[in-house]
């Protein structure tokens, strides 16, 4: 049974977007290298290399003759056609697959490898055993071959002209997503609003409201560089900017400006230091001097940033704090990437920006899609070339693919910070003009996590619990991942959520002592920051002031870069 498009899109969808700056840490010489490395293992470890041949050729036998009782998981869906099981051909070479995949792991376990040799060498093998799956070609897909005959012929030629497009107007790599549909302005990022300040590096955003009142106390949500704001704003059904509306807050996005070579310049201190301006400038339209402000991903590391710099100077402008899918305080242990990437690869990398002037979103893609190859390529090369359909037509993976750049220098601090680990070390490394020390952030704090989240893995975000100043801590699990679990909108069926107060504990503890919760997390968040947003008043009539005039309509210029 082949995958239909909508399910390729969910699961792209889950391991995919809001890419990671340290992506770059990892590139084509090191992966060439651990290549090489492998290679040179076999040699000199002859003895280690015989028991695989050995092992392979005794299990290829019982296979051959029928004895083998190896079966893929009942969850991989490349293996559900009946084929697989009924007919003695494909059966016999996906359990031969199976077997090279487990015996060639087992090699490298053999080896005896330095930790950081170990996972690149199982990092090669995953990529290589993924890319001889039998269905990544014509000949091995049961499925692609019924339909060729079903066809005609015509998925074969669609196929090779979705392969020709590709190779022409994608780099080389599969779609993942049918972009004609969609339109950043018209039938995405369309909530009323308009940018009401404008910056070399950013565009502020104040939507209009939807209720009669509003509360006083200002919202500004504050998004990854990486990524540009509109998957908060996709569609109405999905737009926690529309929610939040019709909550009665007073809304304002940043909108980061897409950075060239020119701009390779601007750092993390350039990026808090436009933060103090764009609250001073919120704080001029709603005469507030308090502020709520919540950041994701790379967003929330600007944003405990900012946080720290206004906790050392003693200035209590934020109110209240929202952390979504952000880890402040990382370790190689949480992720794959952690485990391959060295400091030499970060300083390669560090140099490679430095050198072209950014990192380039779509060298981040690219990389990462390697990173998850089953979901990120093959599944299009077999949905696209194979069986000659069309990408999904999904919102989501058409704002990951929007791709944005970092600027050298953001790049190159990003790195430093995950080398130096300042949140972790309060008071003893400087970051964006100040010594950073988290334990000064007072405000109250609400931090949200995605239970299958493998780019910021949830009980690394359960750590910034321990690194926040703040008493009163509440902390949600949502059940997906890493996009996924932001974009829960009421009304979701398939939504649930642990939720309740850090005090301390570890992550495990804090999970057998939560609750599991049927719906959306926004909600719940929503309760919380209205405790946190004052009194209500009347809505404003218009947007900005005669000191901030309305520039242009949301979603703004810079969101077309």
């Amino acid at each position: 049974m082949a995958e239909q498009p909508a399910d390729i899109g969910d699961k792209a969808a889950e391991t995919t977007v809001a890419l990671n700056p340290m992506m770059g840490g990892f590139n084509r010489e090191e992966l060439l290298a651990a290549v090489r490395m492998l290679v040179g293992k076999s040699a000199t470890r002859p003895r280690a290399t015989a028991k695989l041949a050995g092992r392979l050729a005794k299990e290829t036998f019982q296979i051959v003759r029928g004895g083998s009782e190896r079966t893929p998981e009942p969850r991989d869906r490349r293996f559900q056609d009946p084929a697989w099981t009924f007919n003695p051909l494909y059966r016999r070479g996906l359990q031969q697959w199976l077997a090279t995949s487990d015996h060639l792991m087992s090699w490298v376990d053999e080896l005896n490898l330095k930790e950081l040799d170990h996972a690149r060498a199982q990092f090669v093998l995953n990529i290589l055993i993924d890319a001889i799956a039998p269905t990544n070609t014509l000949i091995g897909n049961p499925a692609a071959l019924k339909r060729v005959v079903d066809s005609g012929g015509l998925s074969l030629l669609k196929g090779m002209q979705n392969a020709y497009n590709d190779i022409r107007q994608n780099g080389g790599m599969p779609s993942q997503v049918d972009k004609r549909p969609f339109k950043v302005g018209e039938n995405l990022g369309t909530t009323p609003g308009k940018v009401i300040w404008r910056h070399p590096i950013l565009e502020l955003i104040q939507y209009e409201p939807m209720t009669e009142q509003v509360h006083k106390v200002p919202f500004l949500s504050i998004p990854p560089q990486i990524n540009k704001f509109y998957a908060s704003d996709l569609t109405p059904d999905k737009s926690v900017v529309q929610f939040l509306l019709r909550q009665g807050f007073q809304v304002f996005f940043i909108s980061w400006r897409n950075p060239q070579k020119e701009h390779a310049h601007w750092g993390l201190t350039d990026y808090v230091d436009v933060l103090v301006q764009v609250s001073e400038v919120i704080a001029r339209i709603t005469r507030s001097k308090k502020i709520n402000i919540s950041g994701a991903c790379s967003g929330g590391i600007t944003t405990a940033s900012f946080a720290s710099l206004l906790a050392a100077a003693g200035d209590d402008r934020i109110n209240s704090i929202t952390f979504q899918v952000c880890v402040l305080d990382p370790k190689k242990e949480d992720s794959d990437l952690g485990q391959i990437v060295s400091e030499n690869s970060l300083e390669i990398a560090r140099k490679t920006s430095q050198r072209k002037g950014v990192l380039k979103g779509e060298d981040l893609a690219r990389m990462f899609a390697w990173m998850r190859p089953n979901d990120l390529i093959w599944n299009y090369v077999v949905n696209n070339y194979l069986m000659g359909d069309s990408p999904p037509p999904f919102d989501v993976l058409y704002w990951n693919n929007d791709t944005t750049n970092l600027p050298a220098q953001l790049h190159s601090d990003y790195l430093d910070l995950s080398l130096e680990e300042p949140f972790a070390r309060p008071g003893e490394v400087e970051v964006a003009g100040h010594m950073a020390d988290l334990s000064k952030v007072k405000a109250d704090a609400f931090i949200v996590a995605g239970l299958t989240d493998h780019i910021t893995p949830w009980k690394a975000c359960y750590r910034t619990t321990n690194l926040l100043g703040s008493e009163n801590i509440d902390f949600i699990l949502s059940s997906s991942g890493h996009i996924q679990s932001l974009l829960n909108p009421p009304g979701n069926p398939k939504a649930k959520f642990f939720g309740g107060k850090a005090v301390g504990e570890s992550a495990d503890d804090w999970l057998a002592a939560s609750q599991e919760t049927q719906g959306s997390w926004w909600e719940g968040w929503a309760i919380w920051l209205k405790e946190h947003s004052g009194d209500m008043k009347a809505a404003p009539k218009s947007l900005g002031n005669k000191d901030f005039p309305p520039i242009c309509a949301s979603p703004g210029t810079y969101v077309f870069d």
